[in-house]
């Protein structure tokens, strides 16, 4: 089955924190695609100590730590979708298939969404975390 590089890295981008991308690509037997949505559920609840609950212990620290290894990867692998070359993703992602990728700018946009989006929200979480953290509030 032909898999288009433009819908893997939207799906990256849109639903990889579910591990929409890996499903996508590999089917509903990857093993690390199954350990997306536990890693978010992690992450959300450690958000959840840290803003509502006001916690701010170890525990609270491992779940952020987790959120945020998720955040990244998703964003590692929507710049890795987005910017591997036609002929590299068709070589590993459709060699039975006749059909040949022929993306545009698609992919290219993904990613520059992509580093937008992770850079801000990794650096709005980073700036949040230091001023409770120093702020003592």
């Amino acid at each position: 089955m032909f898999k288009d590089r433009f819908v893997a890295a939207l799906l990256a981008l849109l639903t990889g924190a579910v591990g929409g991308h890996r499903f996508y690509l590999r089917g509903s037997r990857d093993v690390w695609g199954w350990l997306h949505p536990p890693a978010l559920l992690l992450g959300l609840y450690g958000v959840w100590r840290f803003v509502v609950a006001g916690q701010s212990d170890a525990l609270t620290w491992g779940l952020l730590g987790v959120g945020a290894a998720l955040v990244i990867a998703v964003v590692v692998q929507t710049l890795v979708i987005g910017l591997t070359a036609d002929e590299a993703w068709d070589a590993r992602w459709n060699a039975a298939c006749t059909r040949r990728s022929a993306n545009g700018w698609g992919p290219v946009l993904v990613v520059v969404f992509a580093l937008f989006t992770g850079v801000g929200s990794l650096t709005g979480a980073l700036a949040y975390v230091l001023q409770r953290y120093f702020g003592g509030g």
